[in-house]
């Protein structure tokens, strides 16, 4: 992940929440995948981003698409989990389940969608502890570390800008301003801060969904979309139900899927049946 945000060109990560989606984002040729914390939760536990979701629930499913995809994965954690001890904890299982970064964010406990009103962001002292926990919790110094502050909202972008430069002066790798209002307002954030910075694409959100392009020129490193795949996912599969409880057949939207082939072929099928025959004996005698 580190050696990507040193390289050219804006890092793209399409959001995950699945093995499903992780290979999607993988064999699409992205170069790193985000894992959203949001999509966990509603795919998990059938509940809205408003941190119901639990540390372990979280870490089972990134360890899962971490193992599932060989490209870098960046993972949602909410606040860290609890204090700084918590955070240490969080980073170094995060590190030990094959992830290569970790986002943590500004916002009291119970948090919020970044999109959604009525956020609450701690002091700045607890957040900079934060961030130096995570940064002294890592074994290997290419983890990254990405530092969000949901301020802009709650105080003013010039608020959320002060946070982002102690922030960075705290340790963090990459800054995440959040719901920033305007395409001006994404611009000062780079102008203003003198560390990569990641831009939060939410189709409906608060902030303005831009090409990649366009953000590389305001000067972002690192472009995410936690929940493009949730959306589609969700809009494609109700039309489905919804064709198959009127018409009693699929064949309507037959065109849309993946066929057999292709859906196993996804999850590496030829391999697996390859290492099978590899091993299995043929004849019940033992001989192969």
């Amino acid at each position: 992940m580190r050696a990507l945000l040193s390289g050219p060109g804006i890092v793209m990560a399409p959001g995950c929440f699945d093995c499903l989606t992780a290979r999607l984002v993988a064999q699409a040729g992205f170069p790193a995948a985000y894992v959203t914390g949001s999509g966990v939760s509603m795919s998990a536990l059938g509940a809205p981003d408003m941190g119901v979701i639990s540390y372990a629930e979280v870490i089972e499913r990134a360890r899962r698409i971490a193992d599932s995809i060989d490209i870098p994965v960046i993972c949602d954690v909410d606040t860290g989990y609890g204090g700084p001890i918590n955070v240490i904890r969080t980073v170094r299982e995060m590190e030990r389940a094959g992830l290569s970064a970790v986002q943590i964010e500004d916002q009291t406990w119970p948090k919020k969608c970044g999109h959604e009103p009525g956020r609450r962001v701690v002091d700045v002292a607890e957040m900079t502890g934060r961030i130096k926990a995570a940064v002294d919790g890592r074994d290997d110094p290419d983890f990254v570390v990405i530092a969000r502050t949901d301020a802009r909202s709650a105080l003013g972008l010039e608020a959320a800008l002060d946070r982002a430069a102690l922030y960075a002066e705290a340790g963090a790798d990459v800054i995440f301003v959040e719901s920033p209002e305007s395409r001006e307002e994404m611009a000062e954030i780079n102008a203003r801060i003198d560390a990569p910075t990641l831009a939060n694409m939410v189709e409906g959100g608060l902030t303005p969904v831009l090409p990649a392009a366009d953000l590389e020129t305001l000067g972002y490193r690192l472009a995410i979309y936690p929940n493009s795949l949730t959306r589609l996912v969700g809009h494609q599969g109700r039309a489905l139900m919804e064709m198959l409880r009127e018409t009693g057949t699929t064949e309507g939207m037959r065109d849309q899927m993946l066929d057999h082939a292709a859906l196993w072929g996804l999850f590496d099928y030829p391999d697996w049946t390859a290492l099978e025959s590899r091993f299995a004996a043929t004849d019940g005698k033992g001989e192969t």
